[in-house]
């Protein structure tokens, strides 16, 4: 009867053992259950790596070699370019009260404009090969013929808003059509030419409002003068 009694005993008890076994494998961990500290924030500031310092570093040496010696090492004491300047000028004055421009090879003697030396070889020895066939470059040609078109155009304006007639619009309604066509032929060359034109020598095209307002300005002007 013991041995009977101890056996059902083991087959009542089996159930339990294993669903806490399985509780404690698979189950949440007691102890995180409980109250537990704050997860420290992952820090957002990345360190550089240590190319890029090495980098900034070269970078730095580059500019400093570029400043005058004057400067050289007193980064913050250079707060624009007129600083750069001044100091130039400094050596230029000084230069001067010590006599070293007296005695320059070619003093006296006119300049030689044949070459720029402060151009691009390249470019020197073709404009100098054009100069020579009696050519110019083409922006240069360009210009002109702009220039040409913007005057005739202005004439040929000036010349309508004096024809036009109050009573019949018809012919002024012609004339501006034929000269906003003429603008936009302007324009388009205007345009070809700043694509090929050395920098800082663009121009503007032309505005038709503008150019209207500018001549009913110049006209109340002429009218309100005595």
């Amino acid at each position: 009867m013991a041995v009977v009694a101890i056996a059902a005993a083991r087959r009542l008890l089996a159930p339990a053992r294993r669903r806490g076994f399985w509780s404690a494998s698979w189950g949440p961990d007691p102890a995180a259950s409980g109250p537990s500290a704050p997860t420290p924030a992952p820090d957002k500031k990345k360190k550089a790596p240590a190319g890029q310092h090495r980098l900034a570093a070269v970078m730095d040496a580059v500019n400093e070699r570029k400043l005058p010696p004057e400067l050289r090492g007193r980064g913050n004491a250079v707060r624009s370019e007129i600083d750069i300047v001044n100091v130039v000028e400094q050596r230029i004055w000084h230069s001067m009260e010590e006599g070293h421009f007296e005695n320059l090879p070619g003093k006296g003697k006119p300049l030689n404009l044949n070459s720029n030396p402060h151009a691009d070889p390249a470019e020197d020895t073709l404009y100098r090969i054009l100069s020579r066939n009696g050519c110019a470059p083409e922006w240069v040609e360009l210009n002109k013929e702009i220039r040409g078109m913007i005057a005739g155009w202005r004439s040929a304006l000036r010349k309508a808003w004096a024809n036009r007639s109050e009573d019949d619009g018809s012919n002024w309604n012609n004339d501006c059509r034929f000269l906003q066509e003429q603008i936009r032929k302007i324009n388009d060359k205007v345009f070809r030419y700043n694509l090929i034109v050395p920098f800082g020598r663009q121009m503007f095209g032309l505005n038709w409002d503008k150019e209207l307002d500018k001549l009913k300005l110049k006209q109340e002007q002429s009218t309100t003068l005595p």
